[in-house]
C-alpha cells in the first residue's frame, strides 16, 4: 500500500459532525488536496469522499436538512469513491439494524450493519488487525459490526472472525477509526484505489 502517484485528488471530508480533521491530516501527508465538505456545492467540487465516525442518526438528520443526503447518494450512483470509518460504514450501508426508524442510509455497498455492534463507548477497545499481511492498529469507539455481506463485497481484514474493513466497487468502509493510529496506508491504499479508476 503506497502513496498515490500522478494527479493530485480532490478527496471532500464530510465535517457536518464527528471525526473529520484527522482524516484531512492523513490525506494532506499523502499529498491528496484534502477539502471539508459540508454543502451540496462544496461536494460538486471533490473526486472522492470520506465519510468519519461520529454519531450515525445525527449524521444523518444532518445530511438530510443540509441537502446533502441526495447530493452524496446521486455522486455514489455515478461512481464517485467513498470511504465511511465507523459511522460513515453506517451511512453508506444498505441496511442498518437497531438504527432509529427515521435514520436514512445510502445503500452504496450491500452490507449490512449493527449499530453499537461492539458495545458501548466502555467497550471501546484497540487491536491488531491483519491489513494485506502486515499488522495494522485497529482503534474501535462504539463500533458497528458487519453482520452479512452481499457478495459482490470483498473483505479486506478481519477481527475475531468477524469483516471490519470491506470493499464493494469504488467503496471502503472500516468498522474502526484507522485515522486514529497515525498509520496512513488505508487511506493511501483509498488514494491508489481512486487514481486506478481515473
Amino acid at each position: 500500500m503506497g502513496g498515490p502517484v500522478g494527479a493530485v485528488a480532490t478527496v471532500g471530508v464530510l465535517a457536518l459532525q464527528g471525526a473529520f480533521a484527522a482524516h484531512v491530516d492523513l490525506l494532506t501527508e499523502l499529498g491528496a488536496t484534502a477539502r471539508l465538505v459540508k454543502t451540496p456545492e462544496q461536494l460538486a467540487g471533490v473526486d472522492a469522499l470520506v465519510m468519519p465516525g461520529g454519531e450515525s442518526t445525527t449524521m444523518s438528520k444532518l445530511l438530510v436538512s443540509s441537502g446533502l443526503f441526495d447530493a452524496i447518494d446521486t455522486r455514489l450512483r455515478a461512481g464517485m469513491p467513498a470511504f465511511g470509518t465507523c459511522a460513515g460504514m453506517i451511512l453508506l450501508a444498505t441496511e442498518v439494524l437497531d438504527g432509529r426508524p427515521d435514520q436514512r442510509s445510502l445503500a452504496a455497498i450491500d452490507i449490512a450493519v449493527r449499530r453499537n455492534g461492539y458495545g458501548r463507548q466502555v467497550d471501546s477497545f484497540e487491536t491488531e488487525l491483519d491489513v494485506a499481511g502486515a499488522p495494522f492498529h485497529g482503534v474501535f469507539i462504539r463500533a458497528p459490526k458487519l453482520e452479512r455481506l452481499g457478495p459482490g463485497v470483498e473483505v479486506l481484514a478481519e477481527h475475531d472472525g468477524v469483516p471490519v474493513l470491506a470493499r464493494q466497487g469504488a467503496v471502503t468502509v472500516a468498522s474502526f477509526h484507522p485515522e486514529l493510529s497515525g498509520d496512513p496506508r488505508l487511506h493511501a491504499q483509498f488514494l491508489d484505489h481512486l487514481y486506478q479508476r481515473s
